[in-house]
């Protein structure tokens, strides 16, 4: 099972007493007493409020009025503090009533004391950035450049350069440009995404970019999608890593970039964004602001089922990442060396500032909390918002505070409870905030604008971000040849490995980066600047000594170096190429990252790759299989594939665990089809051979004395042979003796085979299978429309109750295309009824008085959770992490395992994908990336299928989690399961 969506707090409302109020509340409709306004604190008064951690204070450098409902904000090039205002927030943006205004510090001292409306007359402004003297702003459906001619403060030019941006989501729009160290803005399409264009290209031109970000040329406005598609916040760190927040996922790691993947469309590769949280994507959060009334009567109202909503943990309506916001890393000089590179993140509806370390733990980063029972900044004012941050030109950290008394989804307020608020309070106010170290002095901004070129150059040398990156774009806007040998010696010499970096950047920015500037960097001491040599010699792989200095990274002791090499690897002429890729595979591909990044670089040489890694009898490993599976595919054409089969179907029998799977593959292609009589023949050939070791990995399969995980092994190959040849043992393995990872492995494999004789294997077996393995079996007989119809027969003949198969997976399947399997599923949903779930929680209620018994709720949770979830080491995380639970309540297990549909996070929601071939695929949506759609379910099981092997693909909207749980866990059960999860116990990080 999944239990929903979980919340942590403190403490817990129990939710007994909550229940016990429903005749009240049904009947009460007004609830003003119980929500008073909130109102707000006085600029001079907040500071008192603030809890900032030990070592470090906080100071308003602008308030209301001199800035109000503040978003985002950039430093130009003069030192004039730019605002995105948006007063429009939440429901008024066709008001027209946001801006731009230019804040100055007429003196210097860190305080702002002038301003200036720049620009009005917007609407849901998020984003701005500076460039040429104007002034790049994010207002969606557009990205516009603003410019102010004539010097006085006001924008008097404006023009539209990209359009098509969705509105659709006030708190998922575009956001957060940002500066790249390939010189193009990026910027954040937030979750709604659109369909964009350059203003000046016809309609047809635009480009989808839902689920992805983008980068754009500032001169020309080209753009290019990129990976990403989080929520709202998007930061890059010192070496050009890309992080980003979503809600309830506060940090993320973006893991390589989208052209890369785009070149194969064969390549199923993993979500470019990776949550990488120690605590998880929900992490606990410690507020010291109490919660806002609207909130808990909003809590209570969904738990007695009166408005539909997310149940908290435990009836509390806070405690941990509901509002994660603009995760930022923080890159300046003032604060301790401990503080360089680590993640900031807002949580706008707790009143808090997040801090986290971010460690290497491989390919992808771990974070890992630094405030233990506490946060970095918190406020006990609920005004407090903090949505975005900055490092700061005087090397500190400001805090974005949109400062509103309501900051909420309107369409998440339930009319009884809106009808009480004002979403425009706070529309006036705003601050920004400066968290500086204990003897912190200002120092003074310089006017870029005004500097040498050498002194730009200089700059770039700088130990904090925003001198390196404003002098970075300054000299790419000048395009000074006077700047190039400057920046040649800088590349060399510079005290800091970024000031390197940022010279390489800064040459690459003005086609001057040659050779004799690439290669020594390809050397250098430090790993980052090493990464990105490569990165940006792959337009001068036509040089010998570049790709000479390029092929000798192959051993480069550093993972993050490699991995960059393995994507670039694919600008590399074979066969060069091929012999490097196959080091990194054999060294790395227990890495499925390394995995990705070598396959996405093989072109058209595959077969040759393959060729040198089934010579190598050191590369037999399971992640090697796995690499080799992956491989397959993109192998061609025809006499390729040959050659590979020829080399596998040569290895002994003794490796048919190794030979069968690769072999199996390579048939299974496409490429293979014969089109001569003698390749007909030599690949009947080859599927006899591949025959011969089927029938002994049967025999191994089916032997209790192998290992169990050679065993599963065995079956997985078995997948490859033909289905008569293989029946008799699917029969065998899903005896009841047999244990669970057999059975288990049987139906999985079985299920890939088109054979009518599938359906009534897996319904003949049926009585026996437990219910964690009937899920397991629901899926196959569902995957088909025939299976549907022999599943539908054997209800109608009373072999099998509809219940223990659930009304959610019937109401999955209502919906497919075949029509007999729709009208035959519409007529069985009517024999379950109209019970309200509520009635089965009410049922329920005295598993909270039980006393249950945690060993064997252990021994429960590993039946009936455990495919779903992981707890101790047992079982797999599909679901919502379940790291301290003890902290959520037992009244919310109760409701979310008795009602999962209440209301589903988007996370967890049900879709299915119908291929071409007409096969469905059932599950939540893991990953997605340029060419494919990973589909995961219960016990690990996972289809990725390729976009254009895609017919539809279309959420329930519904639960994975099915309903209908208590025909199979009654109450003790379920009292001994929550006892076991109540248990105190350690949280560990999750490894990565």
């Amino acid at each position: 099972m999944i239990i929903g969506q979980w919340i942590k707090g403190r403490r817990v409302l129990g939710l007994l007493a909550l229940l016990g109020c429903c005749a009240t509340l049904n009947a009460q409709e007004d609830y003003s007493s119980e929500l008073p306004r909130i109102p707000p604190t006085a600029p001079a008064d907040a500071l008192a409020k603030f809890h900032v951690a030990d070592g470090y204070k906080i100071q308003a450098i602008a308030t209301e009025p001199l800035v109000t409902s503040p978003v985002a904000i950039e430093w130009d090039a003069e030192g004039y503090l730019f605002v995105c205002e948006m007063r429009g927030y939440s429901e008024d943006r066709e008001a027209g009533i946001s801006r731009i205004t230019r804040l100055h510090d007429t003196n210097d001292d860190g305080l702002f004391d002038e301003r200036t409306i720049y620009a009005d007359g917007l609407l849901w402004p998020t984003a701005l950035f500076p460039f040429d003297g104007g002034l790049f702003v994010a207002d969606a459906p557009n990205l516009y450049y603003f410019k102010d001619t004539d010097n006085d403060g006001v924008a008097d030019q404006k023009k539209v350069v990209l359009t098509g941006f969705s509105t659709s989501n006030v708190q998922g729009l575009l956001n957060s440009l940002r500066w790249g160290l390939d010189n193009r803005i990026h910027l954040a399409c937030g979750t709604v995404g659109g369909k964009v264009r350059r203003a000046s290209d016809p309609e047809s031109a635009a480009v989808e970019v839902r689920g992805r970000d983008l980068a754009f040329n500032p001169w020309t406005y080209e753009f290019e999608r990129t990976s990403g598609g989080a929520q709202h916040g998007m930061s890059f760190d010192d070496w050009g890593r890309k992080y980003a927040s979503s809600n309830s996922d506060h940090i993320q790691q973006i893991m390589y970039e989208d052209r890369y993947i785009a070149r194969n469309p064969y390549l199923r590769a993993p979500s470019s964004r990776l949550s990488i949280a120690a605590d998880g994507p929900q992490a606990e959060v410690f507020r010291d602001s109490p919660i806002e009334p609207w909130r808990i009567v909003r809590t209570r109202l969904r738990v007695n089922g009166t408005v539909r909503g997310v149940v908290e943990g435990g009836g509390r309506a806070a405690g941990y990442f509901t509002g994660a916001t603009g995760v930022t890393i923080y890159r300046g000089d003032a604060f301790p060396d401990d503080m360089k590179g680590v993640a900031i993140v807002g949580d706008v509806g707790s009143n808090l500032v997040h801090r986290k370390t971010i460690e290497g733990n491989g390919v992808p980063r771990l974070a890992k909390r630094i405030d233990e029972q506490s946060e970095f900044v918190t406020s006990e004012d609920i005004w407090f918002r903090p949505a975005q941050f900055a490092n700061a030109p005087d090397g500190s950290l400001i805090l974005i505070d949109v400062s509103r008394e309501v900051i909420e989804h309107p369409l998440s307020l339930p009319p009884e409870i809106k009808k009480h608020l004002d979403l425009t309070a706070g529309r006036e106010s705003g601050r920004l905030y400066q968290v500086i170290p204990d003897g912190f002095k200002h120092r003074p901004t310089p006017n870029m604008r005004k500097a040498t070129t050498a002194q730009l150059v200089q700059w770039l040398d700088h130990p904090n971000s925003w001198h390196r990156e404003t002098a970075s774009r300054m000299l790419y806007e000048r395009q000074d040849p006077a700047a190039v040998p400057a920046l040649r010696k800088l590349a060399k010499d510079a005290v800091l490995p970024q000031g390197r970096l940022h010279a390489l950047a800064s040459l690459d920015g003005m086609k001057a980066l040659e050779e004799s500037d690439l290669i020594p960097r390809l050397q250098d001491s430090n790993p980052h600047v090493r990464r990105h040599a490569i990165r940006m010699s792959e337009s001068s792989f036509d040089s010998e000594a570049v790709r000479s200095a390029l092929l000798d990274r192959v051993e480069d002791e550093d993972i993050e170096v490699r991995y960059q090499l393995a994507w670039s690897l694919g600008y590399v002429p074979a066969p060069q190429r091929t012999e490097a890729l196959a080091k990194l595979a054999k060294r790395d591909c227990s890495s499925r990252w390394m995995r990705a990044a070598v396959l996405s670089s093989v072109g058209d040489d595959a077969d040759d790759l393959l060729l040198a890694l089934l010579k190598d009898d050191s590369f037999r490993s399971p992640a090697a299989i796995q690499f080799l599976q992956e491989l397959t595919p993109l192998v061609g054409p025809l006499s390729g594939v040959e050659s590979a089969l020829a080399a596998v179907s040569e290895l002994p029998e003794s490796e048919a665990a190794f030979v069968v799977p690769v072999m199996g593959q390579l048939l299974r292609g496409q490429t293979t089809k014969a089109t001569t009589p003698e390749s007909v023949a030599q690949q009947k050939k080859f599927r006899q051979s591949m025959d011969r070791m089927i029938v002994g990995l049967i025999a191994k399969a089916s032997d209790p004395q192998t290992p169990l995980k050679e065993r599963v092994a065995a079956i997985d190959a078995c997948r490859y042979g033909a289905f008569d040849s293989v029946e008799d043992g699917f029969v065998d393995w899903l005896e009841t003796q047999q244990p669970d990872a057999v059975q288990r492995q049987a139906l999985t494999v079985m299920g890939q085979f088109n054979n009518s004789e599938v359906s009534d294997i897996v319904l003949d077996a049926w009585p026996q299978l437990t219910p964690g393995l009937r899920g397991v079996a629901s899926e196959i007989l569902f995957a088909r429309p025939e299976r549907t119809l022999a599943l539908l027969d054997a209800i109608d003949a009373g072999e099998i109750q509809p219940s223990a198969i659930g009304k959610s997976r019937f109401q999955v399947a209502e919906k497919s295309k075949d029509a007999k399997v729709r009208s035959r599923v519409t007529e069985l949903l009517k024999q379950f009824g109209s019970q309200k779930r509520q009635a089965v929680i009410d049922r329920y209620q005295d598993v909270l008085k039980m006393a249950g018994d945690p060993q064997k709720g252990r021994e429960a949770f590993a039946k009936h959770c455990a495919s779903c979830h992981k707890m101790d080491g047992v079982g797999h995380e599909l679901g919502p992490s379940l790291a301290a639970i003890q902290t959520r309540g037992a009244e919310t297990i109760l409701v979310n395992v008795l009602d999962p549909n209440r209301e589903v996070n988007p996370q967890f929601l049900n879709y299915v994908v119908l291929t071409q071939s007409g096969q469905a695929v059932t599950g939540m949506i893991t990953a997605e990336s340029a060419t494919s759609v990973t589909v995961s379910r219960a016990a690990a099981a996972a289809d990725t299928v390729l976009r254009n092997e895609i017919d539809t693909m279309q959420s329930t909207g519904m639960s994975l989690m099915p309903e209908g749980l208590e025909e199979t866990i009654d109450q003790d059960t379920l009292a001994n399961i929550i006892a076991y999860l109540m248990e105190p116990r350690t949280v560990t990080p999750a490894s990565k």
